[in-house]
């Protein structure tokens, strides 16, 4: 079995997939979770995290193959990721996350108003921290458990605003590819997977599942991971 390597979301940190970690650890899966909080407080951030990632993984000393699964933010960075890599990737799962746009940054991929909205918020060249980008508290509508979500807050940085302008790196990924979705934000990002013959899963459930509901979105990764 190759090795599952989860990245969490630039905007988040590792706890927030480490109960989808534990879980899959005990479908008989060997796991690697990824630790890159303190690549993103700097422009520029791509390259940050793409070289954090590199030494994340040589420093590992995973000799097998892998399989990269990217939680939202993280998703459309897969292939750049797996460019960077000696190690053999033999696929990548987007997990509820945007597909690559590569040569094209995420504020050209949103609606105006979005990015409006944001900037307005940055102070100092930091963006907010994710759980205050909306009018509602994310963590307090999603993860009921009161540990989980004191978990998740203390690990949400404030990224550079550069971040969001900078382009995504122009990296093809030609091998097998798949998706997970856990929220209906991503319905567009579905389609387009099976549009192009991916194995996908559909949970049903929201954004940051696989952190309250690890064992439902292993069974799902279980399931795509399977046909790659």
């Amino acid at each position: 079995m190759s090795t599952v390597v989860l990245v969490h979301s630039p905007f988040l940190g590792p706890a927030s997939m480490r109960p989808l970690a534990d879980a899959l650890a005990a479908q008989g899966w060997p796991v690697l979770l990824m630790d890159l909080q303190m690549t993103v407080n700097e422009a520029p951030v791509h390259q940050r995290l793409i070289g954090a990632f590199a030494d994340a993984l040589e420093d590992s000393l995973v000799t097998d193959d892998i399989v990269l699964v990217g939680h939202s933010g993280a998703g459309p960075l897969l292939p750049s990721f797996a460019d960077a890599l000696e190690t053999t990737v033999s696929g990548i799962v987007y997990l509820d996350s945007d597909l690559p746009t590569p040569g094209r940054s995420w504020r050209d991929t949103v609606p105006a108003p979005l990015v409006t909205h944001i900037k307005s918020r940055v102070r100092a060249g930091k963006l907010p921290r994710w759980d205050l980008w909306f009018d509602t508290d994310p963590l307090a509508e999603l993860v009921a458990s009161d540990a989980l979500r004191a978990s998740l807050r203390d690990e949400v940085p404030e990224v550079s605003w550069e971040f969001l302008k900078e382009q995504r790196p122009s990296v093809a990924w030609l091998g097998p590819s798949g998706y997970v979705q856990l929220s209906s934000a991503y319905d567009e990002a579905a389609l387009e997977a099976e549009a192009r013959d991916w194995p996908v899963q559909r949970v049903g459930l929201h954004h940051l599942a696989m952190a309250t509901d690890p064992e439902v979105v292993a069974t799902a990764l279980n399931a795509v991971l399977s046909k790659l």
